[in-house]
């Protein structure tokens, strides 16, 4: 009974966290496992049995055939804590600010579209540039889909302001160091986790891009999540196949809220946050919970 209580607690304390905050507990849980997996395998004589390597984003075609999550649960591990640790705090930063203005399914389109292709850019550099011709290396972290949500906000906000130190600095110029720094550091080693940065970056940017014309090109992407959680909750509904009018209906009140979200947004940009209206503090917070 003592441990079904503690499980019940810890379910609990997890269900009321953020979305930001659940994303980052789960990398490192994630980054964890391959320890505790590899001390047993030490302590049963099976020390050179490479647990990480049934998850980390292989640049060899036949590998990734043969492994095809891989496109994904690359994302889930790192190579090191500082590796960890930066990756999150980037996250939590942006993620928190992108939070304040979209919905939770939005950020979590965002995030993997940009993991994914992250990945892709980084197995076409390594199978198309000579310079990588006479290597196959493998990659994890989560870097990918961290830049995604990054200049997300640098394109669709960038003139907001966060205080670093003593200062503000936009944020557009944040994206650009991050993206700069990024392109000049491909030659002086971990070409792939650069690589797989800037395709992250470029697809937040192209996200950015089409929202800010009234097109989510993740809303696709939010429907196969939807379906994918009804299936592990085991729902006796299934919702694969929606009526033309809903997602009409749906889509009408999508670009309703985009468009109050929008003119909230150019406010802040213009007067500052102080400006808000508490209705449109409210209407920005519930936006965020949804």
């Amino acid at each position: 009974m003592e441990l079904d209580n503690i499980e019940y607690q810890i379910k609990q304390k997890f269900q009321n966290l953020n979305l930001i905050e659940k994303i980052i507990i789960i990398n490192l849980i994630c980054f964890l496992i391959p320890y505790i997996f590899y001390t047993f395998l030490y302590l049963f004589g099976y020390p050179n049995i490479s647990f990480i390597s049934w998850f980390e984003l292989s640049s060899d075609l036949f590998q990734i055939i043969y492994k095809p999550w891989t496109i994904i649960s690359y994302s889930f591990f790192h190579s090191g804590f500082f590796h960890l640790f930066w990756n999150m705090l980037l996250l939590l930063y942006s993620g928190q600010i992108f939070l304040n203005l979209f919905p939770d399914k939005m950020l979590i389109s965002i995030y993997f579209m940009g993991v994914i292709f992250g990945g892709i850019v980084f197995i076409i550099s390594y199978n198309f540039f000579p310079i990588f011709s006479n290597s196959s290396p493998s990659m994890i972290g989560s870097s990918a889909g961290v830049m995604a949500i990054l200049i997300f906000m640098c394109r669709y906000s960038p003139n907001y302001q966060i205080r670093i130190f003593f200062f503000n600095i936009k944020l557009v110029y944040i994206g650009f160091f991050f993206v700069i720094s990024d392109f000049i550091q491909i030659p002086y080693g971990n070409a792939g986790g650069h690589l797989a940065h800037l395709g992250g970056s470029a697809l937040g940017y192209f996200y950015a891009q089409r929202i800010k014309k009234g097109n989510n090109i993740g809303e696709s992407f939010s429907l196969l999540i939807d379906l994918i959680q009804g299936i592990f909750n085991k729902r006796k509904q299934k919702r694969v196949f929606k009526s033309n009018d809903y997602i009409k209906s749906k889509k009408n009140r999508i670009e309703l809220e985009q468009d109050k979200i929008d003119a909230i947004l150019d406010k802040i940009s213009s007067s500052g946050y102080d400006s808000l209206s508490q209705a449109e503090k409210d209407f920005l917070f519930k936006s965020g919970k949804n």
